[in-house]
């Protein structure tokens, strides 16, 4: 059997081209297509071919393809040719038997089979026991989640569910081997490669497969490919035939086929971002944009660039009309932006939207993972709702029953909710309340359609290619596409993915003691001693470092500051990353945007005026992961193991192992947070710290100003001068008091009474 879909991409005018197929002595014509520019599509399409084939595989003949078009009255001009061997693929399995495929109806006949919502099943088993009922209890759905959950983790709910971006990033977490949250999330499925590359979808030419045409007469030259000069849609069914007589003849593999006139359709193209781009500048980066090409219409403007980067972030969506087949090539580009035109290309993919539309596994829209009962951005597939994804794909459709009952035909069989009731109504009759938002008919169209292996709410990652480099893979592109065909109506809003802008912090971080730090330098009467001074800075930001005033002559390695550093900064919430922006060097005509964690590094340095400043110890704190502090210094330590061996049973459990802290979302926290030092044999404590953090966003930091050091406005806390020895004070600027308090009288006292003492003895022995 034979599926002559239609041709492509024939170069120059063909009059009335048609199709003849050799195969195993036999031949077939397909009607002539009369205008090409109209409808590219034969206008009859299946077709049966009988005959003897061998057993072996390796015997079996090629299929031969010639196209042909009408020259004249009585002349026919061969366009091109194509052999199609390694027919095996196309043989199809017996039948397979009639099963049921939910529930446990038999299939055929009129059955109805209940099937549990995803989160309800706990509820509606409660509720049978109440009423007295006893059903069905089959779960097609993951297990509801625990009624109680950490309050942090609700927080950090509300906070992924913003917008798409939380979605996305989200989605990225999970792709590791243990998630956090588990199956019952709102997430987009991300391939790491193009959609017709995922095994399950078959390369999405199911439906129909592209047979390339060649141009007639001596072959090309050695290392190159034949011209191509159009290709053919189609696809081959090989079945046997029964071969007793009065035997029912096996079905056909082409019962339905969806109509084959062009479709009106408008496109949505969603490009998120670029990944490995090929540098195109002498600075070994880019800047690049997007360019979008189907048909004769062109989108993306050249001032729309992101400077300086080989991993840009676009969030772009474009928007166009086409007419499948006639416009089923979208090209997708990614530009480098020059100040003087012309651009240069980087590299490019293309797509082609027909084999999206007629696929089986529809792939012209994906399937959310959760149902949203209003429209917005992100919901169904902009919109078009659970029953118009089934009318969406030909061949499926639903019904509704005259109770009230939402079903869905799957096979021979039917599924449906047991009820159509709103909440209202199902409180009034004695049901349980749904916990999850939407009409119980929608939310088990969307169960029952993700159970059929279609194409889900995704993200493609395609390579891209240039025409100067063929081969080389110039970097990738993540985006996805939405086709709407008009004949279903208009669809809901575009998603939204416009980039997310960093939102405005402060960090404020009071330094108020430091204990148990090295001692560095020797006085000159060998006593060991540091003048110490901490500084801090965030990762990435080194020009807002900032440092405490100096605790002189610190014999005993403790420190008294009271001293605020206060650091300005954006932050993206979605990616928990800084972003800064800034020119990387003088001759730059535009700002680099680089994305760091939010890292606090606090260094205690020991003071030297006439050699380089020693390093003491080194804190870094990231603040979406930051450990939890120490209520005392005696309990601060910097691993398990350096702990007394009397504090270990209740101290490691309440410091130590407890999980990180998030100082977006705790705002604020203070303690002792260890300083190491890096030596040969590993890191070793060097010091502790009593620290206060908090982070302010930049309108409350705006309405609760502050000052750095101790200078005004000195509140949120009031920080007051510290209580330190008098004898930490620089001796080049009191040299008189380097004399009361650097110097020791009690020692000089009790060396004076023995030299004395010394004297007197010696005395006495020479007199007497």
């Amino acid at each position: 059997q034979v599926l002559a879909w239609g041709l492509r991409g024939l170069r120059g005018a063909a009059r009335e081209p048609r199709l003849e197929l050799h195969w195993g002595g036999q031949s077939l014509w397909t009607p002539a297509i009369e205008d090409m520019a109209t409808n590219p599509n034969f206008p009859s399409n299946a077709f049966v071919l009988t005959l003897a084939l061998p057993e072996e595989e390796q015997l079996v003949p090629p299929v031969r393809l010639r196209l042909w078009d009408r020259a004249g009255a009585e002349r026919r001009l061969l366009l091109g040719w194509a052999s199609v061997r390694a027919l095996g693929r196309y043989r199809c399995p017996p039948p397979p038997r009639q099963e049921r495929l939910l529930g446990s109806g038999s299939a055929g006949n009129g059955s109805h089979t209940v099937v549990s919502m995803p989160g309800t099943a706990g509820l509606r088993t409660r509720w049978a026991q109440e009423q007295g009922h006893q059903g069905h209890q089959g779960h097609l759905s993951p297990p509801p989640s625990a009624p109680h959950q950490d309050k942090e983790d609700e927080e950090e709910e509300e906070e992924e569910e913003r917008d798409w971006w939380s979605k996305f990033y989200a989605s990225m977490e999970d792709k590791g081997p243990q998630s956090r949250w588990g199956t019952n999330r709102d997430r987009m499925k991300i391939y790491g490669c193009e959609l017709e590359a995922v095994p399950e979808f078959e390369g999405l030419q199911d439906f129909c497969q592209t047979f390339p045409l060649y141009k007639p007469g001596r072959s090309p030259p050695a290392g190159h490919d034949p011209e191509p000069v159009g290709s053919f849609k189609g696809l081959f069914r090989i079945y046997p035939e029964p071969e007793e007589p009065g035997a029912a003849p096996a079905p056909r593999c082409f019962p339905r086929l969806p109509p084959s006139r062009p479709q009106e359709c408008l496109v949505r193209v969603y490009v998120v971002r670029a990944l490995e781009l090929s540098p195109r500048d002498v600075t070994g980066l880019s800047d690049p944009y997007v360019r979008v090409s189907l048909g004769k219409r062109t989108l993306g403007q050249r001032d729309q660039y992101v400077p300086n980067s080989l991993e840009p972030v676009f969030g772009r969506m474009f928007e166009l009309t086409a007419t499948i087949p006639l416009e089923k090539d979208l090209r997708v580009t990614i530009m480098d932006h020059d100040k003087v035109p012309p651009d240069q290309e980087i590299g490019s993919t293309t797509i082609d939207l027909e084999d999206r539309l007629l696929s089986h596994f529809r792939a012209h829209c994906g399937l959310p993972a959760r149902y949203r009962p209003c429209v917005s951005p992100g919901a169904w597939g902009h919109g078009e709702g659970t029953r118009g994804h089934g009318e969406g794909t030909w061949g499926s459709g639903g019904v509704e029953d005259r109770d009230g009952c939402s079903r869905m035909r799957m096979g021979m069989g039917w599924v449906g909710t047991g009820t159509g009731m709103g909440d209202k109504e199902r409180g009034e009759r004695g049901h349980p309340p749904s916990q999850h938002p939407g009409a119980p008919r929608e939310r088990l169209a969307l169960h029952v359609l993700n159970l059929c292996e279609l194409v889900p709410e995704h993200l493609e990652t395609r390579s891209l290619q240039s025409s100067a480099q063929p081969g080389l893979e110039q970097g990738k592109v993540q985006m996805w596409v939405d086709i709407f065909p008009t004949s279903l109506g208009p669809p809901g809003p575009p998603v939204n993915i416009d980039p997310r802008k960093a939102e405005g912090y402060e960090l404020r971080c009071v330094v108020w003691r430091v204990r148990d730090t090295d001692l560095g330098d020797v006085n000159l009467l060998g006593q060991r001693m540091s003048d110490i001074y901490v500084s801090g800075w965030l990762d990435g930001l080194p020009e807002q470092r900032q440092q405490t005033d100096i605790h002189y002559r610190s014999q005993d390695g403790n420190g008294a500051f009271n001293w605020r550093f206060v650091f300005p900064f954006e932050f993206l919430a979605a990616e928990k990353l800084c972003a800064i922006r800034r020119k990387e060097h003088v001759w730059s005509l535009d700002q680099t945007l680089l994305k760091v964690p939010p890292k606090l590094i606090l260094q205690v340095w020991d003071n030297d005026k006439f050699k380089a400043d020693d390093l003491l110890g080194v804190l870094e704190l990231e603040l979406t992961r930051l450990r939890r502090p120490a209520r005392s210094a005696r309990l601060c330590w910097a691993t398990p193991q350096d702990l007394p061996w009397f504090s270990r049973p209740w101290c490691r459990a309440p410091v130590l192992a407890r999980s990180p802290l998030n100082l977006f979302r705790r705002r604020r926290a203070r303690g002792w947070w260890p300083c190491t030092l890096q030596e040969d044999s590993g890191q070793r404590l060097s010091g502790k710290l009593e620290l206060t953090l908090e982070l302010l966003t930049a309108q409350e930091a705006e309405e609760r100003p502050v000052g750095k050091g101790r200078e005004e406005p000195n509140k949120h806390p009031t920080l007051p001068e510290p209580k330190r020895p008098k004898s930490s004070f620089l001796w080049l600027q009191s040299p008189l008091s380097l004399l009361r308090y650097g110097i020791h009288w009690h020692y000089f006292l009790w060396i004076g009474l023995g030299l004395v003492a010394f004297l007197l003895l010696l005395g006495l022995r020479s007199f007497f």
